[in-house]
């Protein structure tokens, strides 16, 4: 019985896990460029806490990670000069205060001294990887589809848009932002396509999401019953075999 107990605790560890990732899918439905993600699951092998016939190894269920889904999220016309969106794949180069970050998320602006940022102030890098100053002297923004962005005649530079090897290798660093975690550069996106005056919508679908919280909840309710059941049962042998003493 306390084997069921163990087992019973470590899925329900899952699911509480699982409980906050698909909360989070659903809080960021609306956040450009987010992509939706999964938990992943294992199972690992270990001793019965007790076995009286010498009985087959019990299977814990573990927290193995998030699986990222970086499929192309729905296009969204906003007209916005700054506003840029990839499609295909591939990310926006940005410097931060840590080091070069990685996003999908192109609701850029620019600073006090013209060069184009993110919302939070990273500097969007160009394909050289320096700053890109706009000058609101030389007329309207135009940014092509190849990253080429240009004020009449005048060419400001290329906004870096780049891939690496494995979307494995990117992790999470927060403020819709990800990381490298090899010590492999990313190279460009030839393939991919930047589009002016429209945002890359998240790919979560709401409704699937809910249901996936309606499901998970269901499930710790669900296992949570097994190990009062269970807990009952050894309950009612322990005070059988006391009496019976």
């Amino acid at each position: 019985m306390d084997n069921a107990l163990y087992v019973g605790l470590s899925r329900q560890m899952t699911l509480r896990r699982e409980l906050d990732v698909v909360a989070n899918n659903i809080a960021n439905a609306n956040t450009t460029g987010f992509k939706v993600e999964d938990l992943m699951v294992r199972t690992e092998q270990a001793k019965p806490a007790k076995t009286l016939d010498g009985g087959s190894a019990v299977k814990f269920v573990l927290d193995s990670g998030v699986a990222r889904d970086f499929t192309q999220g729905a296009m969204t016309k906003t007209g916005g000069d700054f506003d840029l969106a990839i499609e295909g794949k591939g990310f926006f180069h940005v410097q931060t205060a840590g080091g070069d970050r990685y996003t999908r998320d192109g609701r850029f602006t620019t600073n006090p001294t013209g060069q184009l940022t993110t919302q939070s102030g990273h500097l969007v890098l160009d394909d050289g990887g320096g700053p890109i100053t706009i000058d609101p002297t030389l007329g309207p923004v135009n940014v092509g589809k190849d990253g080429v962005v240009s004020q009449g005649a005048v060419r400001v530079g290329k906004i870096a848009v780049v891939r690496p090897d494995s979307l494995a290798s990117m992790a999470k660093d927060g403020d819709n932002l990800y990381r490298n975690t090899t010590n492999a550069a990313l190279q460009p996106a030839p393939d991919a396509a930047v589009h002016q005056g429209m945002l890359e919508a998240s790919n979560v679908q709401p409704v699937i999401e809910i249901t996936k919280l309606i499901e998970v909840q269901r499930a710790y309710e669900s296992v949570a019953k097994m190990m009062d059941n269970t807990s009952e049962l050894s309950r009612t042998a322990v005070e059988r075999l006391g009496k019976a003493n």
